[in-house]
């Protein structure tokens, strides 16, 4: 039987911690959150390392470090609604909901989308609403929203998503650049983001996200 409360707090001491979050909200929520029932179940053994795991279909969950610094810099509070687009098994969107007044997981996965409604409903996560489809599109019937995460690398963000996010809302994303990524955090005014360097992730490249996307045949 592994140790998982263990590696937990390991996770916290050794990947969070040292990366300058310092938030009580972010660290209690990543000690209580059981990251290895959000894994694919040959993965849970691998839960707690420092890197993206793999979910399949070229999905991961984002390394701890990652996570745990986007949502530091998102600084998400009680009263707010976020929409987690790309949520995989529910990993991020179990952080988000201990945060958060409530959250939309966005998820085009099918089978995802059961096993994660499954897991939250065990641990009695009742904020969340768990939502198939294209993840391009987003949830505009649940927004606007206050707060958006995505779950993965973006080369450039539909207009669709960007028009689901309040005005004086933000929004976190990993860039793309080659094999390197930027993570950033745009601020929604007058209708347009301006973009603010938060720190460097890696993660694969969503699809739907990529440049020109529009218009590939």
């Amino acid at each position: 039987m592994s140790d998982f409360a263990t590696r937990r707090e390991v996770m916290v001491d050794t990947q969070v911690r040292p990366s300058d979050v310092t938030k009580f909200p972010i660290i209690d929520a990543m000690l209580s959150v059981l990251r290895e029932n959000f894994v694919p179940h040959d993965k849970r053994e691998v839960a707690y390392i420092g890197e993206n795991v793999a979910l399949g279909n070229g999905r991961v969950v984002l390394e701890p470090r990652t996570l745990a610094k986007t949502l530091d810099a998102l600084n998400i509070s009680k009263d707010e609604l976020v929409l987690d687009i790309g949520s995989g098994l529910g990993y991020s969107s179990a952080l988000i909901s201990l945060l958060a007044e409530a959250v939309v997981a966005l998820e085009d996965d099918a089978n995802w989308v059961r096993d994660s409604e499954e897991a939250f409903q065990e641990v009695g996560a009742d904020n969340i609403l768990v939502e198939c489809g294209p993840l391009h599109k987003g949830a505009a019937k649940h927004g606007p929203y206050d707060v958006i995460c995505i779950q993965g690398a973006v080369e450039q963000i539909p207009k669709e998503i960007i028009d689901q996010l309040k005005d004086g809302g933000r929004m976190a994303c990993i860039f793309a650049d080659g094999a390197l990524g930027r993570a950033k955090i745009g601020y929604k005014l007058d209708g347009s983001i301006n973009w603010r360097f938060a720190f460097n992730a890696g993660a694969p490249l969503l699809a739907g996200f990529e440049k020109n996307w529009d218009f590939v045949l």
